[in-house]
Formats: structure tokens, C-alpha cells, sequence
């Protein structure tokens, strides 16, 4: 009886060794994949942010050239003296506006200078117009406002 206890020990002892052996190797290839999940996602940003320094838009801190045109010694009572408030009638408000820009609608629309936002800070400057009136109100189509000759 001695004896088979001894093997029936020595038996527990195989099963449980074994058993561990396997929880180790259980234990060890989750580690190695908790390891390469946080490598990958690790890297994942740096591949972004390449991604976002060689993309070719307009990023907000961009530098821009001047613009070519001096809307600062402009005269804006074209807009002033038909655009009024406090109802800003839509319509009086688009046409003195389209008529102010168009002639500038080459240097308007190039995203490389500043001309847009320098004429946008003068009419406001000069017509105390409030935020977004024109962009607003102003569109003939989907592309905005439409100038013709």
C-alpha cells in the first residue's frame, strides 16, 4: 500500500508539473503578445504623424505669402453705404459685397496668401458687420458665391 501511494504520488506530482509547464507556456506567449500589441500601437503614431507632415492641405499654422493686393487702402462704402444693419437684407448685402470682391475673386481664392482674411478683418473694421454675415447669407452655389463679367 506503501508503494502505490508513492505512485499514485509520484503520479500527482507528473500531472501537476505537467500542468504548470503548461500554465507557464500560457502565461509566457500571452506576455509575448501583450508585448507586439503594445509595439504595433506604439508605432501607430509615429506613422501618423508622418502622414500628417508630408500632407499637402492647408494646415493652420501654414505660412502664407502676403497678398497682392492692398485691401487696406480700398474703399469699402460700396458695401458700407448698402449693407446696413440691423436686418443686413440679404440680398442689398450679397450684391455690395460681390461687387467689392469679384475684382479680386483670382487673389481671393488662392490658398497660398492671406488676401481673404486681410479683406474680411477690413470690412468688418469698417462695417461692424457681425461674424459670418457673408459667408452666411452670400452663396449662389454649393461652390459660393458666383462672379461674372
Amino acid at each position: 500500500m506503501g508503494m502505490g501511494t508513492k505512485k499514485e504520488h509520484g503520479r500527482w506530482n507528473r500531472i501537476n508539473s505537467s500542468s504548470y509547464s503548461n500554465s507557464s507556456g500560457l502565461i509566457s506567449a500571452i506576455f509575448i503578445v501583450f508585448v507586439l500589441f503594445v509595439a504595433i500601437s506604439s508605432a501607430t503614431p509615429l506613422f501618423i504623424s508622418e502622414q500628417i507632415a508630408y500632407s499637402t492641405g492647408r494646415r493652420l499654422l501654414q505660412a502664407q505669402k502676403p497678398c497682392p493686393v492692398s485691401f487696406e487702402n480700398l474703399n469699402y462704402t460700396v458695401i458700407t453705404s448698402r449693407c446696413k444693419g440691423p436686418r443686413y437684407p440679404p440680398t442689398e448685402c450679397c450684391n455690395a459685397f460681390k461687387d467689392f470682391a469679384c475684382p479680386y475673386a483670382d487673389e481671393l481664392n488662392d490658398p497660398q496668401n492671406n488676401c481673404a482674411t486681410t479683406m474680411f478683418s477690413y470690412i468688418n473694421l469698417y462695417g461692424k458687420y457681425p461674424p459670418g454675415l457673408f459667408a452666411n447669407e452670400c452663396r449662389d452655389s454649393k461652390r459660393g458665391l458666383e462672379c461674372t463679367d
